[in-house]
């Protein structure tokens, strides 16, 4: 049986001894040492050699950021769902997050997440927030209740499509790029507008609003741009549909505080939940 490449990579931390010889007797761990869980890797899903979490912890001091935030902007915080971004952590850790008492969930990849959402729990409930390429539509609709990351009017189609093929109706968002950043997917905000017109011919999607990602910052305050122009361009669609579109998933970890106050009912928070993962990036 080939090996998953991610098993065979060293999770030992800069500046950490190597290991010793088989013949030398292992030193005794420190109690620092004995609260780290071991590393575990399986094709793009591991857990990462680092202290445990306190996922209940953590979650406590989100909602009260959520419920200062919705404050200050005079919204109720029942406005707004929290998404837990599980990418790369295995299900233990989801199950963990679970008893926490998180149940909605997102993944960015078609491969983990069909490996890692049978493992969790059943009743947990699973978004898609990635790039989809088409032919990962068919695994989405199976995986997934929502995606959020419709980006073009030909992935519509498709999905539309697969959805049929499934006797099942999608929630999907429509992914806008708000900031023109060319690394980015999403309609331009002209082009979201021009593109609810074909969802007459998609019957098996169901548009429930807009998502946006802004651009990668240390400044929070410098998202708000971003975030008030997704509002706008929400609005525009609203007058194109003649009728409401009530989700706007915009806000990470990093500035999910400023995109409630700028109308977010969808948040997409992992490093903040789950600590940071070993590969540098945005969640």
């Amino acid at each position: 049986m080939k090996q998953c490449p991610l098993a065979r990579q060293s999770l030992r931390r800069e500046g950490e001894a190597p290991a010793s010889p088989p013949s030398a007797k292992p030193p005794s761990p420190s109690p620092a040492q004995q609260e780290l869980r071991p590393p575990v890797a399986s094709c793009g899903i591991y857990r990462y050699n680092e202290p445990v979490p306190d996922i209940t912890a953590n979650l406590a001091a989100v909602n009260d950021r959520i419920a200062a935030a919705c404050e200050r902007a005079g919204r109720a915080p029942e406005e707004v769902q929290l998404m837990a971004v599980g990418k790369k952590f295995t299900a233990d850790i989801i199950a963990e997050a679970a008893e926490a008492g998180l149940t909605l969930f997102g993944e960015n990849r078609i491969q983990e997440a069909r490996v890692k959402i049978p493992e969790c729990p059943g009743h947990l409930r699973w978004h898609f927030i990635g790039h989809l390429q088409s032919n990962k539509c068919r695994d989405a609709v199976e995986l997934f209740s929502m995606i959020h990351a419709v980006d073009s009017v030909q992935l519509a189609a498709e999905l539309n499509k697969r959805c049929a093929a499934a006797a099942k109706t999608m929630p999907v968002l429509l992914e806008v790029n708000v900031s023109g950043e060319g690394s980015k997917h999403g309609f331009t905000p002209d082009a979201a507008v021009d593109a609810i017109g074909a969802f007459d011919d998609f019957p098996q999607l169901e548009l429930h609003g807009l998502m946006t990602m802004a651009p990668f910052t240390r400044a929070p305050e410098s998202s708000r741009p971003h975030f008030r122009k997704l509002a706008g361009v929400r609005a525009n669609c609203e007058n194109a549909l003649g009728a409401p579109l009530p989700e706007l998933s915009m806000g990470m970890s990093g500035d999910f505080e400023i995109a409630i106050e700028e109308g977010a009912t969808l948040i997409r928070l992992g490093t903040t939940l789950f600590g940071p993962r070993a590969a540098a990036g945005k969640d």
